[in-house]
């Protein structure tokens, strides 16, 4: 099947509308120039009104996990004392990143899809007494919705830095992180921002600012906060931007302006209950566990793979019938497979999605 035809329901890239496309195509420009530091001074400016942030906000060429790298790598000396909450693979991911800076990571480990215990949290930050603490806020690998604003809480009674991936929640949901004090906050483009791939941006609070002006020694090169943050002055970037992706994801930003964050938060909740609705009516089970400060995340939802099927096989009926879904990753492939609900899709999207699953397990009835 012609690529062009296929309908993306996975958490990222995801479709991206042709006047988005149409922006990349835009003649280069000069990036030390005024035109570039007009457009990145718009594109900063939006994002901060996503974010809900008076906190400096950057943009980076690089994907979500450039950004992850950046908002650990820029805080952490080798002793750095970091509590990393996992119960995911992004979770997990950005302990890994810990471990590349500090020899003092303590993870905070949950069955992935579970629900994150509180107590078992402040129970590990007794123990280590955390410089720092990082989160996933949105378990893209899972389905789930992780308690951001009450780990922000319990992050501040230990006077530590919060980092919060919120690659697959900013942009689709309220997230106000200026309100729920968070220090560092990150999202990537492919995802709710409904752009291209290849982006990121990141916010970061006078606190974390504190911790990386003391860290001069151990900051990673590309991903230097402090030379983003110096040359923002100029309206410009350390090194050369992505020129076609910084027009794209102006494009998508406008897009968010114009639709409103109300009204894009609402959407993304009611196109989500549409799939799960659809999946219990199958008869299909929801993978996440949850408890009372966890939820279901309304980006994308973790399905389990029914014993009498074969998550391949699933998968590969859906991409004939012209629409692609996400298998499970690490642990969990070969167990769950997920539909994303993110960026600028409508009921269009998510009815032609339910209408391809319900063929394609009907099919394998037979």
């Amino acid at each position: 099947m012609n690529g062009e035809e296929l309908l993306l329901m996975i958490p990222g890239p995801v479709p991206v509308l042709p006047r988005i496309r149409k922006a990349m195509s835009r003649p280069m420009i000069y990036h030390r120039g005024n035109e570039f530091g007009e457009l990145y001074r718009e594109i900063v400016d939006w994002l901060k009104l996503i974010f809900q942030t008076n906190s400096d906000v950057f943009v980076l060429s690089g994907s979500g996990t450039c950004a992850m790298e950046a908002a650990v790598g820029n805080l952490l000396r080798a002793d750095t004392p970091v509590v990393c909450i996992v119960n995911g693979k992004f979770g997990e991911r950005l302990a890994e990143i810990g471990r590349r800076y500090s020899a003092n990571v303590r993870t905070v480990e949950f069955e992935w899809g579970s629900a994150i215990e509180l107590e078992a949290v402040k129970a590990a930050m007794d123990e280590t007494q955390p410089g720092v603490v990082t989160m996933v806020h949105n378990e893209t690998s899972t389905g789930i919705l992780n308690p951001a604003e009450a780990i922000a809480k319990l992050a501040r009674e230990y006077d530590a830095l919060f980092v919060l991936d919120c690659i697959t929640s900013i942009g689709g949901y309220d997230v106000p992180i200026d309100r729920w004090g968070v220090d560092i906050a990150i999202t990537g483009s492919q995802k709710c921002l409904g752009a291209p791939p290849g982006m990121s941006a990141i916010s970061v609070s006078s606190r974390a600012w504190a911790m990386m002006d003391n860290n001069s020694n151990r900051r990673p090169y590309y991903m230097d906060l402090i030379a983003y943050r110096d040359s923002f002055d100029k309206l410009q970037t350390p090194y050369t931007p992505a020129l076609p992706l910084f027009f794209a994801l102006h494009e998508a930003l406008e897009v968010i302006m114009e639709e409103g964050m109300a009204r894009r938060v609402e959407r993304h909740q009611r196109l989500a209950d549409t799939v799960r609705d659809a999946i219990n009516a199958m008869g299909l089970s929801l993978f996440p566990r949850l408890n009372e400060i966890s939820a279901y995340s309304n980006t994308v939802t973790a399905v389990s793979v029914p014993d009498w099927l074969d998550d391949a096989s699933l998968r590969a009926g859906m991409m004939a019938r012209g629409v692609v879904v996400a298998g499970g990753q690490g642990r969990l492939k070969g167990r769950i497979f997920r539909i994303a609900t993110m960026g600028n899709i409508t009921e269009r999207e998510v009815s032609r999605t339910i209408q391809a699953l319900e063929s394609t397990l009907k099919e394998a009835e037979r």
